[in-house]
């Protein structure tokens, strides 16, 4: 990808965000902020959990930051950006409003992305595929509580890393990476997104919900997960030509975030 400019900021056609989880003290929302102010792009994909309405219930925060990011969402979509906003599952309430145009922001259940190159490319929040990891809904509440838990060991860890001049490090993504369990429940995940892309004759599925970023090619199909800003701090690109390409904030400090594209 050859879109960066010297500046730092970056063109593409279309940019992939997920899993923002305003309202809950864990969002990153800063660094998003940064993001959408530094990468311009024709069309904007909201895949789902922007805002977190079950954190709100159990506790109400939501700071400046927070009131910015929509401000500027709202700003580009003012701007022309077309911007497709397919609700996820702690934010479910607005799926109520699906099919509905909001000034230029359309609310999808789903959606069908067309690549520069041809490629059409299914666009879902991920939640549905709950089912191949044997997700019950009791299963699911307790997974949020320990997943809450694990942010808040992450947000102490780092602090004192930061005191003593040590870089982030993300222990929800060391235990992804390094307990087997957790490592099986992805892998079936992804081969369910990409068998639901295969069998309803799509080159590939474009998602969230996991905070797992990666793009991988699966035979005929291509699974993209665009990541999260509670611990990844991970978005999505197409460029002019039609490829995809993962970016990350990989500065924790937002006055001075700096943008990379990661392999994809």
């Amino acid at each position: 990808m050859n879109a960066q400019r010297p500046d730092g900021h970056i063109d593409c056609e279309t940019l992939w965000i997920s899993d923002v989880h305003l309202g809950n003290v864990h969002s990153k929302a800063e660094h998003l902020l940064q993001l959408l102010k530094r990468v311009h792009c024709k069309k904007l994909y909201l895949v789902g959990d922007i805002v977190d309405v079950w954190a709100m219930h159990r506790r109400v925060y939501w700071p400046e930051a927070h009131n910015a990011v929509l401000r500027e969402l709202l700003k580009k979509s003012r701007a022309g950006v077309e911007v497709i906003y397919v609700p996820g599952n702690h934010d479910q309430n607005f799926r109520e409003f699906c099919g509905s145009e909001f000034g230029n922001v359309s609310l999808r259940e789903r959606a069908v992305h067309t690549t520069a190159d041809g490629r059409r490319f299914l666009v879902i929040h991920g939640d549905e595929l709950d089912f191949a990891v044997r997700y019950s809904r009791i299963n699911r509440w307790i997974g949020d509580i320990a997943y809450d838990m694990v942010m808040m060991l992450n947000r102490m860890l780092n602090h004192l890393r930061a005191l003593s001049g040590r870089p982030y490090w993300s222990l929800a993504g060391w235990l992804k990476s390094h307990v087997a369990q957790a490592e099986q429940a992805i892998n079936a995940y992804q081969q369910a997104a990409v068998k639901l892309a295969a069998d309803t004759g799509y080159d590939g599925i474009i998602c969230g919900h996991l905070h797992h970023p990666v793009v991988k090619q699966y035979d005929q199909v291509l699974y993209c997960n665009d990541g999260d800003w509670v611990e990844n701090c991970t978005a999505l690109v197409e460029d002019a030509r039609g490829q995809l390409h993962l970016i990350k904030a990989v500065s924790l400090d937002a006055r001075v975030s700096e943008l990379i594209l990661a392999a994809a």
